[in-house]
């Protein structure tokens, strides 16, 4: 049973390291803009969107390309932020070897 018991406690450990990480990575936060910059979005790596800004001469521009412009910036954020957690947590996860469980 020693063996179910270091497994618990690696277990554990991960668990403390994916928590820790999470709120690092809620507490950082990245710029992806669209538009040449007439369009900014703010997302944390958590996934949380913290700010929008519209260059107000933008606005002046057809809808539907400001519309546009605006969901590719949220969509771009959206995925690289993505991409940024689950390369973090991979480094974490990868830490941990686990036989014959991962």
């Amino acid at each position: 049973m020693a063996g179910v018991g270091k497994l618990l406690k690696t277990a554990q450990k991960m668990q403390r390291s994916i928590e820790t990480l999470q709120a690092q990575l809620e507490a950082k936060e990245i710029e992806v803009t669209a538009g040449g910059g007439a369009v900014k979005v703010k997302v944390s790596l958590g996934g949380r969107f913290t700010s929008l800004s519209l260059d107000p001469e933008f606005l002046k521009e057809d809808a539907k390309l400001v519309s546009d412009t605006i969901l590719s910036a949220i969509q771009d954020a959206g995925k690289q932020a993505k991409d940024l957690n689950e390369s973090e947590m991979q480094k974490v996860t990868s830490a941990f070897q686990m036989p014959g469980i991962f």
